[in-house]
């Protein structure tokens, strides 16, 4: 930024620059996640069959998978899926494509990595826009990794699994095309988020949860019986979402330490949730992952 400080003019045109700092970065930033579960994982690099890779601070060829594999010295035949431009969905939507490639092939073990480097959409403030900036305050650069699989018996491999996905769903809100319009123009990327995304959510989420609940045949007296990993979208969702399903304060602890320390990171946040609800629960000496709960 002191090298060319027109980058943080409203309408500065130095594209360039900020895809520069973003296509270096985001490689670079996923490998040092994936060495890290990797190394969580236990098991040599060379086990891994797929990676699927997401990210939205990007969108150029070579692609970062490929960078990637190259980094971690993973050959190059080995089975990659790209996601971009998936938003801040795009971690979750990353693990559910990881979740079928392993249930469709017992052997696989699928490395999955988020990376979000948010230069393209650094600018100055706009008296007509404050919605932009209000994206720039928020968003922050993260990455995330997991290993994924489907293994009967985690004991024969000699794997240790820490959470279990059961079930994947995705939804669109009707009515929500204006609520988060993200844009690629000459000055960079420009995030415009309607004021009323919060509401959004949090009118939508009980009847999300309930069908979930539903699907995986799980009966429960009060949602404060099952662990929460929520993507820290910004104060005003988690706290809809907390009131609308009448959370607990505590429940929605690791989600809010990773707003906090992050912010919103994009595909990246829900890697971050994850670790940081592990690492509480070990702390406490508790049986799982999860706050000591099987779900």
């Amino acid at each position: 930024l002191r090298a060319i400080p027109s980058v943080t003019a409203y309408m500065d045109t130095a594209r360039n620059v900020r895809q520069q700092v973003a296509e270096e970065g985001i490689p670079r930033r996923g490998a040092e996640a994936a060495r890290r579960a990797i190394d969580d994982w236990g098991k040599p690099a060379s086990s891994l069959t797929h990676i699927v890779f997401a990210t939205t601070s990007t969108g150029c060829l070579p692609s970062a998978d490929v960078v990637l594999i190259k980094l971690l010295g993973l050959p190059l035949s080995t089975k990659r899926v790209m996601l971009y431009q998936s938003g801040c969905f795009g971690g979750t939507t990353a693990l559910r494509v990881a979740k079928d490639i392993a249930e469709s092939n017992r052997d696989a073990r699928v490395l999955v990595v988020t990376s979000e480097v948010m230069s393209l959409i650094i600018r100055g403030p706009s008296e007509s826009h404050v919605g932009n900036l209000v994206a720039q305050a928020a968003c922050g650069d993260a990455a995330g990794a997991a290993v994924v699989g489907c293994c009967r018996h985690p004991s024969s491999t000699g794997e240790r699994p820490v959470f279990q996905l059961v079930r994947a769903s995705q939804d669109v809100i009707p009515g929500t095309d204006d609520a988060v319009v993200v844009k690629v123009q000459q000055e960079g990327v420009v995030i415009t988020m309607h004021r009323d995304v919060p509401l959004h959510v949090s009118n939508a989420i009980g009847g999300v949860v309930k069908s979930t609940f539903h699907e995986i045949d799980m009966k429960i007296t009060s949602y404060n019986e099952a662990f929460w990993l929520l993507h820290a979208g910004g104060r005003g969702i988690v706290d809809g979402v907390e009131e609308r399903l009448g959370l607990g304060g505590e429940k929605l602890a690791a989600t809010r330490e990773v707003m906090r320390q992050y912010g919103n990171t994009r595909s990246s946040t829900i890697f971050l949730a994850m670790e940081e609800m592990k690492r509480r629960s070990e702390e406490r000496g508790m049986a799982t992952a999860g706050e000591g709960l099987e779900w």
